[in-house]
């Protein structure tokens, strides 16, 4: 029997708009459930069990609804908030919209919150799995990651596998079954460096270094270059860094440039104005098309 309980959101929380905010929620143990439900496979049960939690919005917050099994409530209800980032403050994002006067979509529709996984190595994993590739073969990536290593819940879906799991296979196991190519030997290093101790993902969501010095260090993990360092940072609430790669200048170009190429000094000079927001602004300026247009809605 399913259990239910409410989690209450703040007064500028939209579902829609942190459920579909980039691409993680088409990626296992992530679920869409008819487009206004989530499904998420938890390491929340009995003896450290998987489970099935389905989220959806409630008037007020968020409705959690648990397949099941005995259950840390406390332990999903902590996942939640961080996954949907519940905790952390926009106010100062949409005092910079009304500011500069521009992204103001974002402010109206409680936009900015971008989704992430339970804990900052499983995002790390996937943005790994994000780099040089179409966004078809991350998903291959992921849900090969999942199905092989996850631990099953009851109904045999899986959960994120953990840094020891990873760290039980080799790096033809990754070239092999997880169709990883030349990230096999970093999924390795990867998983070795967290399972062992050596490397703390999870201590970057409250360090103390500055955007800059954290990002060097993120940038020590094999695979992780600027810019996926750069999404990786906004995923630890850092929104200075732009992120640019070529779906996000093609959109400036076509949105602000009447289609024509231009210097990434440009891009940096028009979005300066948002300050220590510029990530997240160009981020939700990019994919407002998403919500009003015809743009994609898949894809990081």
């Amino acid at each position: 029997m399913a259990r239910n309980f409410t989690i209450k959101t703040p007064a500028n929380f939209s579902f829609e708009h942190t459920l579909l905010s980039h691409g993680w929620y088409d990626l296992l143990p992530f679920e869409l459930i008819g487009g206004n439900k989530i499904g998420l496979v938890l390491p929340r049960g009995k003896a450290g069990r998987s489970v099935v939690v389905t989220v959806s919005s409630a008037s007020g917050g968020l409705k959690a609804s648990v397949d099941g099994a005995e259950a840390d409530r406390d332990g999903i209800i902590r996942d939640i908030r961080h996954i949907f980032r519940l905790d952390e403050e926009f106010d100062g994002f949409y005092e910079t919209i009304a500011n500069c006067g521009a992204v103001e979509w974002a402010a109206n529709e409680k936009a900015g919150r971008l989704l992430r996984g339970p804990n900052v190595f499983e995002d790390l994993v996937k943005t790994l799995c994000t780099t040089n590739c179409s966004w078809a073969l991350t998903r291959i990536m992921v849900t090969n990651l999942v199905a092989e290593l996850g631990e099953a819940a009851a109904n045999g879906k899986r959960a994120f596998p953990t840094a020891k799991a990873l760290a039980r296979k080799n790096e033809a196991f990754y070239r092999e079954k997880i169709r990883a190519g030349y990230r096999a030997p970093y999924f390795v290093e990867l998983a070795e460096r967290v399972a062992s101790g050596e490397l703390d993902p999870e201590s970057w969501l409250t360090s103390d270094l500055s955007t800059a010095d954290l990002k060097k260090e993120i940038k020590k993990v094999k695979g992780i270059g600027e810019y996926a360092a750069d999404n990786l940072l906004k995923l630890l609430g850092r929104y200075d860094c732009l992120a640019l790669d070529s779906w996000v200048r093609g959109g400036f170009f076509k949105k602000h440039n009447n289609g024509r190429k231009c210097s990434d000094k440009k891009i940096e000079k028009h979005y300066k104005k948002f300050g220590e927001w510029r990530g997240l602004a160009i981020w939700c300026d990019m994919t407002e098309d998403w919500f009003f247009g015809e743009g994609r809605q898949n894809g990081s």
